[in-house]
């Protein structure tokens, strides 16, 4: 496409992959469709084509009047700045998407990436930490993201200071992949303009955000679970009682993922969550021959290889959107621990847990301190 889209002349029962890139992108650019939504929607109707044709009678169903897709231009304009980046779009379902992401019920339907996809066809492992890091943590950032690159590894991280900043640098020979939070073409923060550029050139920066978007505090968590759902194992190395790299750790479990941790000292405050992991059951990681060892012949597997997960038990959306209301009704201005409310909703976490993250990317609940939820103001 150049600026604005024109109809195949393929036969409307084999549509060409530029309609189905233009489709699935509208898709999921449309009004209240975000991942768990559009894993939905195509599964009940095959193509993003007959989801959209769907959508406004589903919308109408649940309330919603006078529902409008996204408009064209605003897709032709993303595809249009993705081409001008040099960014690739990989979608679910298609060559290229990463193999590693398809077990999950939250994957990232689409993803912009800038760089050697071959990265993603390899073993990778997840490095994070804490931002203010200490020159311990740093340098074991640096050893361990050198020496599982040497053994064959890709290091997977955010593109954050401290930690995510030193264990991309030293797995940049060998490789490395960025997951961003803003869009694919958003540096932050800018003083890793350097590295970005860097990775580019011989790793893999990749992003589900649309092109331009400046990254948001709401943003991070979701960021998180690409990284931890690229990886077969996450290791934190040096991470605060409450911070981001325990979301990507507490992430990496629910997917089923193994958790590693660097212990600290207990009166260095940023390893207080790493010593948690550990007492938690987390394993204990001094190298990364430990790190080796414990994940395994799985992961020097070729991904086509490995085993194929048991498929998951599906919900229809209005089941979904049923669930949604009542942890919504449930919810207010006051705080409550997300174990409190699974256990009220009577339901298994394993259903309410990615109903509660799908209303959190969509700004209707926040998460405060402690993991306690409440509904957005």
């Amino acid at each position: 496409m150049t600026g604005k889209h024109t109809p195949s002349t393929h036969s409307p029962f084999q549509p060409s992959s530029e309609d189905i890139t233009f489709c699935s992108l509208r898709l999921l650019r449309s009004r209240r469709v975000g991942p768990a939504t559009y894993h939905r929607l195509m599964r009940e109707h095959g193509t993003a084509a007959a989801a959209l044709d769907a959508l406004p009678e589903i919308a109408a169903a649940a309330g919603v009047t006078d529902y409008k897709i996204c408009p064209e231009g605003v897709v032709i304009a993303e595809l249009n700045s993705g081409r001008a980046n040099k960014s690739q779009l990989l979608i679910a379902g298609q060559a290229g998407y990463p193999a590693a992401l398809n077990d999950l019920s939250d994957a990232p339907p689409l993803l912009w990436a800038l760089g050697n996809l071959s990265l993603l066809q390899k073993p990778m492992i997840a490095l994070v930490g804490a931002r203010n890091a200490s020159s311990l943590g740093t340098r074991m950032a640096k050893k361990l993201a050198a020496d599982l690159g040497d053994a064959g590894f890709v290091v997977v991280s955010g593109l954050a200071r401290g930690v995510d900043t030193a264990a991309h640098i030293a797995a940049l020979p060998t490789g490395t992949i960025a997951v961003q939070a803003g869009g694919v073409d958003v540096i932050y923060p800018i003083e890793n303009s350097a590295l970005a550029q860097d990775i580019a050139k011989s790793g893999l920066r990749v992003s589900e955000m649309p092109m331009g978007v400046q990254p948001q505090a709401r943003h991070f968590p979701a960021r998180n679970r690409i990284i931890s759902g690229l990886a077969c194992a996450t290791v934190v190395i040096e991470a605060a009682a409450k911070s981001g790299s325990l979301i990507t750790a507490r992430n990496a479990l629910d997917q089923s993922r193994d958790v590693f941790a660097v212990p600290g000292h207990p009166f260095d405050a940023r390893t207080a969550g790493c010593n948690m992991l550990i007492r938690d059951g987390a394993t204990l990681i001094r190298s990364a021959d430990d790190v080796i060892e414990a994940v395994g012949q799985i992961a020097v597997q070729p991904i086509a290889e490995r085993p194929v997960p048991e498929p998951k038990p599906q919900r229809s959306l209005r089941d979904m959107a049923g669930l949604h209301a009542q942890i919504l009704e449930r919810l207010g201005p006051s705080p409550v621990a997300e174990d409190q409310l699974i256990r009220d909703l009577g339901a298994a976490s394993t259903i309410v847990a990615p109903a509660i993250v799908s209303l959190e990317l969509d700004g209707r609940i926040k998460r405060q301190r402690g993991g306690l939820l409440s509904l957005a103001n």
